[in-house]
């Protein structure tokens, strides 16, 4: 598994300005060559290309303005990561995975299979009490003057949680102590034991806002969505292939968010939510990275990727493979 050790600068891949760049417009992620193909096939895209560009150094100027000058509702929220946040049936279940002789068969029992075939599960992660005092915390930032970014390109609302401030104090202990535990048996041939760095963001669902989410795959080699509420009908989550799969969506697999609970699946895997029908839908998405697998190949170009620094946990990629990793067991 990944072990701590002295802090490493995180890249991203070149790509990230000219490979699936959504165009909203047709529902589509394009391939930037140069702007005469561009302007050819979907009209002008420089704007998103320039928006990608400036993406780290504006998020930084975000998060330090938020860091001086928020005042948060909940600043409870904002110490380490406390088991009473956890559900029961997630704490057990990483409870086993920790201890001697633990294994794949026996986490499935501890834990609700969605589909044996697409390789997705489910299982609560969150108490109600605290995906209720979460949804303050995120509702008081809305409704407060501090710049926002967008979660995604897809995406229009929610909250970029490092921007928050929510990274060290919520996801990384989520990551380290209890999920990488879960998909070191579930995913060990995705890098599920591996997991060093994450992009989280909470996206929201409403009338008159965002409603839906077209089909697309994760830049990510794992991914956990939990629904935190509100009330809501409709939007469920549905699944096709791997998305190197050319009948990918064929017969897609829905899966109906249920609050407190959150789903795993493969960044490969093809999904999107269906169109929300009443209330409003809050889920935090966490994208799980392993350095290890994407170091060799970037999932989003399927090239080995061209390495740019950037901001935090960038996009996953370090110049360096971790040294207590095998990579040859990932293979």
């Amino acid at each position: 598994m990944a072990t701590a050790g002295a802090p490493r600068r995180f890249c991203r891949c070149a790509c990230f300005c000219s490979e699936n760049l959504y165009v909203a417009r047709y529902g589509l992620h394009v391939r930037f060559r140069d702007e005469q193909q561009l302007r050819q096939d979907y009209g002008p895209l420089e704007q998103e290309v320039e928006r990608r560009r400036l993406l780290g150094p504006e998020s930084a100027a975000r998060k330090a303005l938020i860091a001086s000058s928020y005042h948060p509702a909940r600043p409870e929220l904002y110490k380490s990561l406390q088991d009473a946040a956890l559900a029961p049936e997630f704490l057990a279940a990483t409870e086993y995975s920790t201890s001697p002789g633990a294994g794949l068969e026996g986490l499935l029992q501890r834990l609700e299979t969605v589909s044996e075939e697409k390789r997705i599960y489910r299982l609560p992660v969150f108490t109600a009490p605290f995906c209720q005092a979460l949804l303050e915390e995120l509702e008081h930032f809305e409704q407060s003057d501090m710049p926002k970014g967008r979660p995604n390109t897809m995406n229009n609302y929610g909250v970029l949680l490092h921007e928050l401030g929510l990274d060290e104090p919520l996801v990384t202990p989520l990551r380290e102590r209890f999920l990488q535990p879960l998909t070191a048996l579930l995913y060990p041939d995705c890098g599920g034991g591996w997991l060093d760095s994450h992009r989280a963001f909470v996206v929201k669902y409403a009338l008159g806002q965002d409603r839906e989410l077209g089909c697309h795959y994760d830049n990510a080699e794992l991914t956990l969505n939990v629904a935190l509420g509100k009330t809501f009908t409709g939007g469920a989550l549905y699944f096709g292939g791997l998305f190197q799969a050319p009948s990918a969506l064929a017969e897609p697999l829905e899966v109906e968010h249920m609050v407190g609970q959150g789903v795993l699946h493969r960044g490969s895997q093809l999904h999107g939510a269906r169109p929300l029908g009443t209330g409003e839908r809050w889920n935090l998405v966490v994208w799980l990275r392993a350095s290890a697998v994407r170091n060799r190949l970037c999932p989003m170009c399927c090239r080995k990727p061209d390495l740019v620094d950037d901001e935090g946990f960038g996009d996953g990629f370090t110049r360096e493979e971790p040294t207590t990793v095998d990579v040859c067991a990932l293979t």
